[in-house]
């Protein structure tokens, strides 16, 4: 199967692919288990999935449902809207950094600090959208 197309426009009509949210998610995933310290065994186990999945997960091959990034969330110790503000943060990184393929390393760098915290409602969706 073809990958979709994931191209952008840049100033002065240059092409750019874009990482599409399941590699970000992927990434994103990866990066905080590593952070903790554990195995894919021990996050799967906790989030209730296979380790070959999590691990297809991570790697941007899946796509998995809200109610599995839920549960991989809540495994990491995040919620579910505190992981996506972190993925939405990176994203923003990497095109403020006007990238026009982050890297893993670069999105895993991605200053978090400034990704806000705690927002609910339609207000938290409407500055993902931003």
């Amino acid at each position: 199967m073809a990958e979709p197309a994931r191209i952008r426009i840049l100033p002065g009509g240059r092409e750019a692919q874009e990482p599409l949210w399941r590699e970000a998610l992927g990434w994103r995933l990866r990066s905080l288990r590593q952070e903790r310290g554990e195995k894919l065994t021990e996050t799967a186990s906790r989030a209730g999935v296979s380790p070959q999945y999590l691990s297809e997960v991570e790697r941007g091959r899946k796509d998995p449902s809200s109610e599995m990034i839920a549960a991989l969330a809540g495994a990491l110790g995040l919620t579910l809207i505190e992981l996506t503000e972190q993925v939405a943060g990176e994203l923003r990184f990497a095109r403020a950094l006007n990238q026009t393929s982050p890297s893993r390393a670069s999105l895993a760098r991605a200053p978090l600090a400034q990704v806000p915290r705690r927002q609910a409602g339609p207000q938290a969706l409407l500055g993902l959208a931003a």
